[in-house]
């Protein structure tokens, strides 16, 4: 994994699982790498994937079973849904309408990309 030097590692790694459940590649229940594991896998500290695990395990998207390791939680994949809903709510959508309005786009510039949201809602029923 490449790292941006603009956000923390520790944020990164977490997205990056949190990619990797939405993705279905690691589903509720299932046991994630050891600090240990992913550290060496990701050529970084220790100190910064158990950062990373007490994050998502705050956040409700990992749960540590004692002696046993990190689990991804129930329903981690909601979470990770809402989570990212209420960043692009309160982050990236003010951010596109002050560009939009510096553009001076109109309702009908944005048809096309409300029409491909009604495609992947009706392919979503």
């Amino acid at each position: 994994m490449e790292f941006n030097d603009n956000k923390n590692i520790f944020i990164q790694i977490g997205e990056w699982i949190m990619d990797q459940i939405i993705q279905g590649k690691l589903i509720s229940g299932q046991r994630v790498p050891s600090v240990r594991e992913l550290a060496e896998e990701m050529v970084v500290n220790r100190n910064t994937v158990n950062k990373t695990f007490t994050n998502l395990q705050y956040q409700g998207i990992l749960e540590n079973r004692r002696g046993m390791g990190y689990f991804v939680a129930p329903n981690a994949d909601s979470t990770i849904r809402e989570i990212r809903k209420q960043i692009f709510f309160n982050e990236q959508l003010p951010q596109l309408v002050e560009t939009a309005k510096q553009l001076q786009l109109s309702q009908e510039d944005f048809k096309p990309l409300l029409e491909q949201l009604k495609r992947i809602d009706n392919e979503n029923e």
